[in-house]
């Protein structure tokens, strides 16, 4: 159950970052002290991990997200959600899902030319973003949905 309403959460941070492309902080910072909470109050992350393994997890995202955020790569919302993330996780899924985005996103660069036109205009419409006439700054977190998503299918 914890698994899914993580999953549901990163889903709605994806879905407003593809949307929008920013995240609200009710979101990022609201998930962040609900993780932060639960790990003090239990001594395990959201997901069940040790809490050092949470804390560790927190300190590697903010070391992988705060250079991209002073070059202007990153979002401060991206920063926020990977900290969130590791908060309620540990460094494996942190690590994953940075990894998994980081292929998906190139993977989509190379083909949005092409798969963007057959796409039906009720999704063109809506994320727009995504699309191939948009900045070069895509959204991350939708990429960093489909890393976490296929890593947990991956160890399912």
């Amino acid at each position: 159950m914890q698994l899914f309403l993580l999953w549901v959460w990163f889903l709605m941070c994806a879905e407003q970052d593809a949307r929008h492309r920013s995240i609200s902080n009710g979101l990022t910072f609201g998930a962040g002290a609900l993780f932060l909470v639960f790990l003090l109050l239990t001594g395990h992350t959201w997901l069940g991990e040790p809490a050092a393994d949470g804390l560790w997890a927190l300190l590697l995202a903010l070391a992988f997200t705060l250079p991209g955020y002073a070059l202007g790569r990153l979002g401060g919302a991206d920063v926020k959600l990977l900290a969130a993330l590791a908060l309620g996780s540990d460094n494996l899924h942190l690590l994953a899902t940075f990894i998994g985005a980081g292929i998906a996103s190139v993977a989509w660069l190379l083909i949005r030319r092409t798969v963007w036109p057959r796409l039906p205009q009720c999704v063109t419409g809506r994320y727009v973003q995504l699309g191939p006439e948009s900045s070069s700054k895509q959204p991350f977190a939708p990429f960093l949905l489909v890393g976490f998503t296929f890593f947990k299918i991956w160890t399912f």
